[in-house]
């Protein structure tokens, strides 16, 4: 697996050309700045570079009735509501927000068939705000493990401007493969069955394909 995820590839090239250029321009033009520049320019490149990384996460334990974290991040919500896009029901919500510095890569916490996938545009309210999940972009994604389903919502934030999804309707997936990435931190929140039994509570951080968001079974 790369060290870095493929769409911080035009980011990260453009990154390496731009700043050697602005270090060249700077010793000509302005050289008593140089070192604050280069300190500048070197932090903001740990930055691009750590928000791109792509770490090797492998499911131990395999087991479609355990839903893994689809994302990096802090549990911010668990609570029973009404999800109105798919099932029209009442289900457990259980939100992971993403800050910068997380590892953005997201991922399927359960396997099985997808049964639903739609994209929406919308606004960019902040990830934690109470409307996030219906009025921002997002995408909507649900998985069906043979007996029951799960539904994974990526939410773009304030700063997120861009949300890659890679799974389509009619697709196998296996749990803990890719889903896709969020650009510049967000939150992704997870619906289950009103019967799961919570693995996590508020305040937890969580990892992706590590963390047992909760047993379904």
């Amino acid at each position: 697996m790369p060290i870095f995820h493929r769409e911080g590839n035009f980011i990260i090239s453009l990154s390496l050309i731009i700043i050697p250029v602005i270090l060249v321009l700077n010793y000509l033009l302005l050289p008593i700045i140089l070192p604050f520049v280069a300190i500048l320019l070197l932090v903001l490149l740990i930055l691009i570079l750590q928000f791109f990384r792509n770490p090797t996460r492998t499911v131990e334990n395999v087991d479609n009735n355990l839903v893994y974290a689809p994302a990096d991040g802090k549990v911010v919500v668990i609570e029973e509501t009404a999800e109105n896009e798919y099932f029209k029901d009442k289900r457990l919500q259980v939100s992971v927000f993403m800050s910068p510095l997380n590892v953005h890569v997201n991922r399927n916490g359960i396997g099985g068939l997808v049964k639903y996938y739609r994209y929406h545009p919308g606004k960019y309210l902040v990830a934690w705000h109470p409307k996030s999940s219906t009025e921002n972009e997002r995408t909507t994604v649900v998985i069906d493990n043979g007996k029951k389903e799960v539904l994974f919502r990526q939410i773009a934030g304030a700063l997120a401007k861009r949300i890659i999804n890679y799974l389509k309707e009619g697709q196998t997936v296996q749990q803990g493969s890719e889903m896709g990435f969020i650009r510049f931190g967000s939150r992704v929140d997870i619906y289950l069955p009103i019967d799961a039994k919570v693995k996590v509570s508020i305040g937890d951080i969580v990892k992706g394909n590590q963390t047992v968001i909760a047993d379904i079974n």
